[in-house]
Parts: structure tokens; C-alpha cells; sequence
């Protein structure tokens, strides 16, 4: 048994509370559980409980047994003076405040059914199982899955603008300055995340202001920042890059000492860094104010107009600086748009909205929902339970579910988990 089982008992009257004694007898009427505290101190505040004929108002403790009162010292400690009840699942011992007066208490044990406790053991068994619940899960409501995984993916939003609010900080509040670091980090993918990342970090967002206009420029501050024109080859288009860059570098005492390594390996070349660097150099030389574009996008057509960008026309003969391959245009494909909506744009006009004032947007749910769900080895497993990843709003709920979850055994504050406990599935 968990205090953390009895706590969702408790908050949620998942037992018997109609007819409630304390242990000596006395009749429990609960007007109010409180506020569960996640901190320390009492685990509820400010619940309304009368007891016998008195209302009290004050908090409650939880614990297994009601000698953990002693194990944890409570009789001690000033911050449990003001318990009106003690909820125990095992009575051995009653338990009295600093003024030697008996706190009421009440062994939840004879109030919970069968079936709930029943449902509690078996999801918390030890044997070896992908998620607590696999075996129950398919079984679940549709309507409860899909109302919780709307919330989740709002929570997996409500995680990202974390580091949206971080970087908006950092830039004293440039939302075009944030925009460009999530997008560049994103255009990187999974392999050069990270690496794409620090050549935002080295280079000052007013001087992408001043070179926008000038798509060679940009296209060589990124591969140079990159540390890709750094070799011996005699291309014209290279040498062309390299000679812009070192007088970029000269002008804007720039440094790469910090941008990490670039990697090729294990790649499609579609998704090289040259290319990707390429096409983003070529979205802010064909968008000004980009940030306010973002902000406008209401449909996925207009999301896919806006960054159907393609890499300059050297690229359609290359994958590398050094060796020529088969002509084809380099384009941003629908796919990789598509990752960028999920990971870049939506998060950045939630996090605006919030600035703002405003709640989750409608249109918001419907962008996502246009988009295909995710395929990786999460999503997959869940499909294979139940298949329920209509859109990338569930496969990125499914990715929250169980990150944040089913990983950390926190089945008692899911949804799906508590209505597997009560037998509502």
C-alpha cells in the first residue's frame, strides 16, 4: 500500500462516504477534502469535516499506519498542529497534537471496495510489463482516452514554452530572435539538433537582420559558422562562400570556437547539413518579419506555402561541397514542415497566445489534427494496444503519456489509470 493510493482515494471520495466513522464511532461528514499540498506539511489544507456534531475546518494527514504519525515525527512539529483528521489505511495506535488532545481518525480500509484495491494491486504489480496498464488499456473508454490526450498534448505544449519562456529571456524578449534559434535547432533535426542550435548561439540576431536581404551572405555565415568552408576545394561556388564569409567574419568579429561538430553520418542526404543549412538560409532571405508570419498562419496550406523553401541552385547538383550527384531540386518537403509545426511553430503561437492572455486556441487543436500522426517506437506501442494516434495531437500526447507517466508510475494522477482503479473502463 502507497500514500500516494490513499491521497487519490481521499481527493477524489473514490470510497464509501456515506455512512463514515472514526475509529471511536463518530459520524464523518465531508463538506470539503481541501487542497491536496504537494509540499511539505499536511497533505491536504483547508478541508470542511464535520465530526460528530462539530465542523471543523483545518487539514488532514494520510498514512498508511496511523503510527507513521510518530514514525515521521508529527507530534513534534508546529505544522501539524492545526490536523482536524487523520486518514489511515491501518489503525494501530491513535495519535495526539502537542496539547495531548486525541485527533480523530478515520482507517480508510473498511470503506474501499474490493474492486478498486483489487485494480490497484494488479496495476501496480511488479511483473514486467511495457506501461502498468497494457493489459487494461484497450479496454478503456474512448471518449475518457481521447479527452485525456487533448489535455496532454496542452501539457506537452505547456512543457515546451518552458524553453520558449527561457529563450525569450535571454533575448531581452525578441520573439524573431527566439523564433530563429527553434527553427535553426529543428532544421537540424534529431542528428544536428544541437549542433544547429550553437551556430544560433554564436551568431548576434541583428546581424541576420542586416544580411537578410543578401542570400549569399546568409547562406555562407551559417556553412561558416558551421565550419564547413574550412577545406581545401577548388569549386567556384565554394570558394565564392568562403571568401564572403571571411569578410563576414572580419566585419562582425564572429567566432565558432563554441558551435559543435557537424555531423553527415548515418544521414540521408536529403537531410545533410549543407542542404538544411542551405534552405534555411534561403526561408529568412525570402521572408522578412517571419516571426509575424507565424503568428498569421491559420491553415496548413498556409504553413506549407509559407516554408516551401528550396536550397540555392548549386545544391541541385550536390549533396557536398566536393562531389557533383544526379539533378534535383532541393525543396522542404511536406514531412519536414510537418516536424516543424509540431516542434517549432504551434509551441511558438501557443507561448505567444499565453503572452497574451488568451486560452488554447481552437485553431491551434485543428492545425495539429491536420497533421500525421508521428511514427517512432512510443507511438507504435500504443497503436498496438489500441490504436488511437488519429493525428499528431495524439501521437504527441502519447509521447507525454509515456514520458511523464507511465514511466514515473504516476498512474493515480492519469486519467486512464483512474478509471482503470474504479472500474470505469
Amino acid at each position: 500500500m502507497q500514500e500516494d493510493f490513499l491521497h487519490y482515494i481521499w481527493k477524489h471520495k473514490k470510497f464509501e462516504v456515506s455512512n463514515v466513522k472514526t475509529i471511536h464511532g463518530d459520524l464523518v461528514f465531508i463538506t470539503s477534502v481541501g487542497t491536496h499540498n504537494l509540499n511539505s506539511g499536511p497533505d491536504f489544507f483547508n478541508a470542511q469535516i464535520r465530526i460528530g456534531k462539530q465542523l471543523w475546518a483545518g487539514n488532514v494527514e494520510i498514512h498508511v499506519k496511523s503510527s507513521d504519525w510518530y514514525l515521521h515525527n508529527h507530534e513534534t512539529d508546529v505544522n501539524y498542529d492545526n490536523v482536524i483528521l487523520h486518514v489511515v489505511w491501518e489503525y494501530d495506535t491513535d495519535v495526539f497534537r502537542k496539547d495531548h488532545s486525541k485527533i480523530p481518525t478515520l482507517e480508510l480500509k473498511q470503506y474501499v471496495s474490493k474492486e478498486a484495491l483489487n485494480n490497484y494491486v494488479k496495476l501496480f504489480s511488479k511483473t514486467q510489463k511495457w506501461i502498468n496498464c497494457e493489459h487494461d488499456f484497450p479496454g478503456v473508454d474512448d471518449f475518457i482516452v481521447n479527452h485525456w490526450l487533448e489535455r496532454l498534448y496542452v501539457e506537452r505544449l505547456e512543457k515546451k514554452s518552458e524553453t520558449i519562456q527561457e529563450l525569450l529571456k535571454a533575448s531581452k524578449n525578441d520573439w524573431e530572435a527566439v523564433l530563429f534559434k527553434m527553427l535553426i535547432k529543428n532544421f537540424g533535426l534529431k542528428v544536428n539538433a544541437d549542433a544547429f542550435l550553437s551556430i544560433s548561439n554564436s551568431i548576434v540576431f541583428s546581424i541576420i537582420r542586416k544580411l537578410q536581404s543578401n542570400a549569399i551572405a546568409l547562406e555562407s555565415l551559417f556553412m561558416g559558422q558551421a565550419g564547413l568552408l574550412e577545406d581545401d576545394i577548388q569549386e567556384v561556388y565554394y570558394l565564392n562562400l568562403q571568401k564572403e564569409y571571411h569578410f563576414l567574419k572580419r566585419k562582425f568579429n564572429l567566432s565558432n570556437q563554441n558551435v559543435l561538430p557537424i555531423q553527415f553520418f548515418r544521414l540521408r542526404p536529403p537531410n545533410f547539413p549543407t542542404i538544411r543549412l542551405s534552405q534555411f538560409a534561403s526561408l529568412y532571405n525570402q521572408n522578412q518579419n517571419l516571426f509575424s508570419k507565424v503568428i498569421e498562419l491559420k491553415t496548413i496550406t498556409e504553413c506549407y506555402d509559407l516554408f516551401s523553401v528550396t536550397a540555392t541552385s548549386f545544391w541541385e547538383s550536390h549533396y557536398t561541397f566536393s562531389k557533383t550527384s544526379k539533378a534535383s531540386k532541393k525543396m522542404v518537403t511536406k514531412s519536414f514542415i510537418d516536424l516543424l509545426l509540431i516542434n517549432t511553430i504551434i509551441p511558438i503561437k501557443f507561448c505567444y497566445a499565453l503572452k497574451l492572455g488568451k486560452q488554447m486556441d481552437e485553431d491551434l487543436l485543428k492545425l495539429i489534427q491536420k497533421i500525421a500522426s508521428e511514427k517512432n517506437n512510443i507511438v507504435d506501442k500504443f497503436e498496438s494496444l489500441k490504436p488511437i494516434a488519429k493525428s499528431a495531437l495524439q501521437s504527441q500526447a502519447l509521447i507525454q503519456l509515456k514520458n511523464e507517466y507511465c514511466i514515473k508510475n504516476r498512474c493515480l494522477h492519469c486519467a486512464i489509470g483512474s478509471a482503470i482503479l474504479v472500474g470505469n473502463h
